[in-house]
């Protein structure tokens, strides 16, 4: 993980038009050098945050977003339920994502291991389902071996925006 900058932070800021304060750190940049997903605390305000792994890329978010408005999301739901194989990838990512998001605590927030420990990537509690598409690609673009989040990822043609859109920030 890369150490979250200033200049991470008003990018980061600008592409989810609000402020963040949970953010670690930079889990991958794309080929501009701008923030696609960032590494956040599991705690914010004095409770649990389980999104450790935060989709920033406005490009991305974009091009998932028209993924679940084409049913993606249920498509994949009746992909796991009927594919023991897929479900068991997909009970891995979430125990990788559990153990990655208890690293992070600190002593003193470590009362909430029991909460952050039973849930899986975003908070998700029946990991037959898919809360979001955009949890699942942000956690396999930072590393966790996520099956639907690959999936994600080869549905999307253009990986990246053309115009470095975020140099506008």
């Amino acid at each position: 993980m890369e150490r979250v900058s200033d200049k991470d932070l008003k990018a980061i800021h600008s592409q989810l038009g609000r402020n963040v304060d949970n953010v670690l750190g930079v889990e991958k940049r794309c080929s501009c050098g701008f923030p696609q997903v960032v590494l956040s605390y599991p705690i914010r305000d004095g409770k649990p945050f389980p999104t450790i792994h935060y989709l920033t890329c406005p490009h991305l978010r974009k091009e998932v977003s028209k993924l679940e408005e084409k049913g993606y999301i249920t498509k994949y739901e009746e992909l796991i339920k009927n594919n023991p194989e897929l479900l068991e990838k997909l009970r891995i990512a979430h125990e990788k994502v559990i153990s990655k998001r208890l690293s992070l605590l600190k002593p003193e927030d470590s009362t909430w291991s029991s909460v952050l420990s039973s849930v899986g990537t975003g908070g998700i509690k029946d990991w037959k389902r898919i809360k979001c598409l955009h949890l699942h690609l942000a956690d396999y673009l930072a590393g966790i071996d996520n099956p639907v989040g690959e999936m994600v990822y080869n549905l999307i043609d253009q990986k990246e925006c053309d115009n470095c859109y975020c140099k506008s920030f």
